[in-house]
């Protein structure tokens, strides 16, 4: 299955943000802590040369929490101020609010330097499709200012979005890249809704997805599918797609099971964090 998704929308964001990124101060960039190199745009460092920046490990309540640490520990020898959240959740406003102030703490110092005050932090906050950034646009406003649905492509136009007197959110559109050389990192981003599933083959998608649990997570499979011994299967998506519909009943007249079905809940109840806190992706394993 080859993934390919860029609709033409994209190109004109991509243009924006060259255009914008001259504005702000600080680029706020969110991925998905289940698969945070697989969900970081290669242009965006090329694209906030200069300028601070933030990296936000986002759903980071639906990722294991010990790769959470490896991931915050990898991006800060990096460089980036880093910071694992769940955008729909309160509790890490103010601790968020002292990492983009530690972010931008030259630029504070140099305005006051200059004799300027309290001029509003001015921050991009750039991500692929279906990463969060809305939800956490309107988390930091305390109101709903974006527009959020759970599946990529809603927002289209960037927005100014103010934060209190001390920050100035540009909120853009999600933006992938044109073409997937590396198709383990497309199947990644369809696996977490990056991609539009209207453009995929969702019993294909499911069963890399199997695949990949049935080595990695097969105790998330037993616990929630009761599927067991699957060594003997492990590498046969399609057998184990339609173990886990008999498992649920998802059976079709003649006793043939619903692969359909099968894969729209394997891949919902994935997303939603039924399975558990599963990681795609650790540093070492893409070094390697």
């Amino acid at each position: 299955m080859n993934i390919q998704w860029y609709p033409g929308h994209m190109t004109k964001a991509k243009r924006a943000m060259k255009g914008d990124v001259k504005l702000v101060d600080l680029v706020i960039e969110l991925v998905d802590a289940r698969a945070p190199l697989a969900s970081r745009n290669p242009d965006i460092d090329s694209l906030a040369a200069g300028k601070g920046r933030v990296i936000l490990l986002n759903k980071a309540d639906l990722a294991s929490e010990k790769a959470n640490a490896v991931w915050i520990t990898y991006f800060e020898s990096q460089g980036f101020q880093v910071m694992k959240i769940d955008a729909r959740a309160k509790a890490t406003l103010k601790q968020l609010n002292a990492l983009i102030q530690e972010a931008c703490k030259e630029k504070i110092e140099r305005d006051r330097r200059r004799g300027i005050l309290n001029r509003p932090v001015r921050a991009m906050v750039v991500g692929i499709p279906n990463v969060g950034k809305s939800s956490f646009i309107n988390r930091m406003a305390q109101s709903k200012r974006a527009k959020v649905e759970d599946r990529p492509g809603v927002t289209r136009t960037k927005q100014w979005v103010k934060i209190g007197s001390n920050m100035e959110l540009l909120d853009m559109p999600g933006v992938l890249w044109p073409k997937f050389d590396d198709q383990t990192v497309a199947q990644k981003l369809a696996f977490t809704g990056a991609i539009n599933d209207d453009v995929m083959d969702l019993e294909a998608l499911a069963c890399l997805l199997l695949q990949r649990l049935a080595v990695s997570y097969p105790k998330a499979l037993e616990e929630r599918y009761r599927m067991t011994n699957l060594q003997a299967i492990q590498e046969d998506g399609f057998a184990m797609l339609e173990l886990l519909g008999r498992k649920r009943g998802m059976l079709i007249s003649g006793g043939e099971v619903n692969t359909e079905r099968a894969a729209i809940t394997l891949l919902d109840e994935f997303r939603s964090g039924k399975l558990g806190r599963i990681t795609l992706e650790l540093p070492e394993q893409e070094a390697l």
